[in-house]
């Protein structure tokens, strides 16, 4: 359970050549898939509701806030990723610092976090699609329920793209990307015409009561623990609107499981990971500093309608109130390439992942198998076929949250694992080391734990009930067939275990393996 995978036995693994994946992203492409991930509908959304509802023009200063947090988190990958370029980001990570099981235990959360995320996000796609070519045109209603044909039919294609090349999946990406952020920087410039500088003020307004109106283990952990709700508005308010728009940014983790893919990885992979990271804090800020200033924060609160339901604000509002009539359409054109992209880049992660367990015997090692265009086609067909089910059958609601929980404590071991491996191991060869160790490190991890007891009390239930299934699994078939683990046993005589120093050159047997 505790077997440490080292980096070198790491490194050897990618030269086996019925799982070699073909090195062909640049630093380029790593900051295209960084954007095409961070950046969905949430800049259209997230940034009204916060405003109107928690943090007022102070927003802005929040997503300040956040990507400052976000970037302590960054860094820290991006050291890992430079150290140990290996398909799997935080598992192969997990794996050198800590072992095995704690390796199998994040691996099992990031397929949680992947899978769900595509599924769910593929969900806001078909929906954001029904606005543009007519309501219900994106689903089946057979007996009352409904079956999302849309979000099926944008994961099925989007698969088929991942397993025809990665480098192809870039130029797609790149395309989409360009799409979204052109639209971002239009609705930026239109609406820099309709600031006025009194909607600014106040910029962090007077307190006020939140009333959540949640109880039980809806409320959060932080609530119960405290039993109080806060506030909105106010201080308060500006640091609860910093954890809600966090979770804007994440996703840039997805770039470091392209690691084994990417020439050059030591450089690479740092300016994939950071410049992406910057790009989108100029992107959030400027669309909440254009946002307040169109209009006063009051009018983009929640409105209560007679019937009972509640109308929420989005970019399009402000334009609306200045007569912008085709600020919605764009909007939603943007927001259909936002997704998109989102949902390719996390299909990437999760497939990467899962190729990376399944080559060290976690997972059947079946799965590792690479075809022609240099792509692990059988788990990419199988993380499609799953997200598309999971699209097509089921709605998703607060299995959000999930998403969240699932990212926040990846975050958290990948913050702890650079500290221990700059102890255990500081010989390792780092393309880009993180300043100030343990400090920075140690703060992204409280920020990250801060968030994580932001979350519900059932997001953690779910959380906890899903490590315990992975902890089955793992006894009941990864410990067994572990490749690790068999080596050890010297069950696998056409492989031998690579330690030592990292200028020792590793020796992979003459064997044929498995």
């Amino acid at each position: 359970m505790f077997r440490v995978k080292s980096v070198e036995q790491s490194m050897a693994d990618t030269d086996e050549p019925d799982t070699k994946l073909r090195k062909e992203l640049t630093a380029w492409d790593l900051t295209v898939f960084g954007v095409a991930v961070v950046v969905g509908a949430g800049i259209f959304t997230l940034t009204a509701r916060t405003a109107g509802n928690v943090a007022g023009p102070s927003v802005s200063l929040a997503f300040v806030l956040a990507a400052i947090a976000c970037g302590l988190a960054a860094l820290c990958y991006a050291e890992f990723a430079s150290t140990v370029p290996v398909a799997g980001s935080a598992y192969t990570f997990s794996y050198a610092t800590f072992g095995e099981f704690v390796a199998w235990i994040i691996g099992w959360d990031l397929i949680l976090e992947f899978a769900l995320a595509a599924s769910v996000v593929a969900k806001g796609w078909s929906s954001y699609l029904a606005n543009v070519i007519g309501a219900g045109n994106n689903v089946f209603v057979i007996g009352g329920r409904e079956y999302d044909w849309g979000a099926a039919l944008l994961i099925g294609v989007l698969t088929v793209l991942l397993i025809l090349g990665t480098k192809l999946s870039s130029r797609v990406s790149l395309i989409i990307t360009c799409i979204k952020v052109a639209v971002v920087l239009l609705v930026v410039i239109v609406g820099a015409f309709y600031i006025s500088g009194k909607n600014y003020k106040p910029y962090v307004p007077e307190g006020q009561p939140a009333e959540s109106g949640k109880s039980g283990i809806h409320q959060t952990l932080f609530s119960w623990m405290t039993g109080s709700d806060g506030s909105n508005f106010g201080w308060y308010g500006l640091l609860a609107a910093a954890s809600l728009v966090f979770f804007a940014f994440i996703g840039f983790d997805v770039v470091a499981t392209t690691a084994e893919e990417t020439k050059d990885p030591q450089k690479s992979l740092p300016r994939g990971i950071l410049g992406s990271l910057a790009i989108v804090t100029v992107l959030y800020v400027s669309v909440s500093l254009v946002l307040t200033g169109m209009v006063n924060y009051t009018e983009l609160a929640d409105q209560k309608l007679a019937d009972g339901t509640v109308q929420t604000s989005t970019l399009a509002t402000a334009f609306e109130a200045h007569g912008i009539t085709w600020a919605e359409w764009a909007i939603n054109v943007g927001a259909l390439a936002g997704l998109t992209t989102v949902v390719m880049v996390m299909l990437l992660g999760q497939t990467r992942v899962g190729f990376a367990m399944a080559r060290d015997g976690l997972l059947p090692r079946g799965l590792a198998k690479t075809g022609k265009n240099g792509t692990p086609y059988r788990i990419t067909v199988i993380v499609g076929v799953v997200s598309a089910a999971l699209a097509f059958f089921f709605p998703m609601g607060t299995l959000e949250e999930m998403v969240n929980i699932g990212t926040l404590f990846a975050f958290v071991l990948v913050c702890i694992g650079v500290v221990v491996l700059r102890r255990t191991r500081p010989d390792l060869k780092r393309g880009f080391t993180v300043p100030l160790v343990p400090l920075v490190p140690i703060l992204a991890v409280l920020a990250c734990i801060w968030l994580m007891i932001n979350l519900s009390i059932e997001t953690w239930i779910r959380f906890i009930v899903w490590m315990v299934v992975g902890v089955i699994v793992y006894m009941a078939y990864g410990a067994r067939h572990s490749v690790l683990g068999m080596r050890e046993r010297a069950e696998l005589p056409g492989f031998a275990t690579v330690d030592g120093p990292p200028d020792s050159k590793p020796d992979t047997g003459t064997g044929s393996g498995p």
